[in-house]
């Protein structure tokens, strides 16, 4: 695929810094398309260098994974036997030497939250560097965004920069792979499973985005590496979270209807490993002071692809039911708004009695409300009106019918419609 997405033009830019200053750090969703960005990067990095090295470690452990077949219980953090500790080191000595005979050398580690305690390892071996005349640019990616953030931060503070890769946008997947507003709210934003969407092989694509992509993130990147009492309770929770995106649900409730659910406590950690995965967000209610902020969720699936593989609907009878079509939007426009925002910015909803706004974005005095209307009547924008009047520095904004078309809100991130001029 040669499209390339913005992160190639950032990577090529540091790897061309001498010396290196930090170690490059990729991460987010499976499937996000990572490995692809180094790839891009490092090709533009031989047309831009006349002499140099380029060196990646490949990941060895995708041979006999553990994950297969039904998930079993994770006691903890169980890495492959062939990757320690020595692992890394003895492919980081091999970059020093290939650094100090070429102008420069990168050194890239996939999937690195495979290898238990990586961080401290790379700490010691970065620090180590600095003192070299010729040092080798460090790359690391990880598809387990939660144990890739945790070393980062317990064992690499001021030693790295971080470069997040998001789910694909509307406007990414238009680009790449011809996708029309109604073929993205279906088929998603997995990049390795457009081609079935464009070619029309639906059970296929089903199949993809569930075993290829859903399944892995959970078995792999978080039972592998996280300690899950109740992996089929994750599992669950997940599901309902796909058929109830988008909508507030207590988890209380939810406790009563999934089977061995244990208590609401259990369930919250849960919610908060889904989202670290990129599959599932649980907004909280928004109100001024952080104490009043309502703890019932409202769920939000982060990639549309996995409501509707879920749903075992087909592209024709998912769109013919307005319902659940509805359900897709809003899920989408909350998901864009989770993704695309700044790290400083709060998305929450907002309901009070009988009304209710579906998104809340804030970032210091900037707030906005936003309405999602794909069709069936809701009321007369009743939700926006209530908050208008309790919070009268808010912007409104209502997407879909009537207001900016869904197809041109997915196309802008979220801190254009929180501050730029468009009312």
């Amino acid at each position: 695929m040669n499209y390339e997405r913005a992160q190639v033009a950032i990577l090529a830019e540091r790897l061309l810094m001498e010396p290196p200053d930090r170690i490059i750090a990729l991460f987010g969703p499976r499937q996000s398309g990572k490995t692809t960005i180094v790839d891009q990067a490092l090709a533009r990095f031989r047309r831009e260098v006349a002499h140099e090295t380029l060196y990646r470690v490949a990941d060895a452990a995708d041979e006999g994974w553990p994950g297969g077949g039904e998930i079993t219980a994770s006691p903890g953090p169980v890495p492959p036997e062939r990757l320690d500790s020595d692992w890394i080191i003895r492919h980081w000595n091999d970059a020093r030497a290939r650094a100090e005979r070429s102008d420069r050398c990168v050194l890239v580690f996939d999937e690195i939250q495979k290898v238990f305690r990586w961080s401290s390892v790379v700490k010691g071996l970065w620090d180590a560097d600095r003192g070299l005349r010729r040092r080798p640019h460090v790359v690391i990616l990880g598809s387990a965004p939660l144990s890739v953030q945790s070393g980062l931060t317990e064992s690499l503070v001021g030693r790295f920069e971080p470069l997040h890769v998001r789910h694909w946008s509307l406007r990414e997947m238009a680009e790449a792979f011809g996708f029309d507003l109604r073929r993205y709210l279906y088929f998603g934003a997995y990049p390795g499973t457009a081609r079935f969407a464009v070619e029309g092989r639906e059970d296929r694509w089903r199949t993809a985005v569930l075993d290829g992509c859903l399944r892995p993130t959970i078995e792999r990147d978080i039972l592998a590496l996280t300690r899950v009492d109740k992996p089929a309770l994750m599992k669950r929770l997940f599901e309902m979270s796909a058929h109830y995106s988008g909508q507030i649900v207590s988890l209380t409730k939810l406790v009563g209807h999934l089977q061995d659910a244990g208590n609401t406590t259990t369930l919250a950690r849960y919610l908060d490993l889904l989202e670290a995965a990129g599959l599932v967000a649980g907004l909280s209610g928004y109100a001024t002071e952080p104490l009043h902020r309502r703890s019932t969720p409202k769920l939000l699936v982060l990639n549309p692809a996995l409501v509707t593989a879920i749903s075992r609907y087909d592209f024709r009878d998912a769109f013919a039911d307005r319902s659940f079509w509805g359900r897709v939007v809003e899920s989408a426009v909350g998901a864009h708004l989770f993704q695309t925002r700044r790290p400083s910015a709060g998305l929450y909803y907002w309901r009070r009695k009988d009304t209710e706004v579906d998104f809340v974005l804030e970032r210091g005095p900037h707030l906005l409300a936003i309405e999602v209307k794909s069709g069936a009547f809701r009321g007369a924008h009743a939700g926006l009106a209530a908050f208008g009047a309790k919070y009268s520095r808010a912007r409104q904004l209502l997407v879909g019918e009537g207001g900016v078309p869904i197809a041109e809100f997915l196309s802008e991130p979220a801190e254009h419609w929180l501050t730029g001029k468009w009312d």
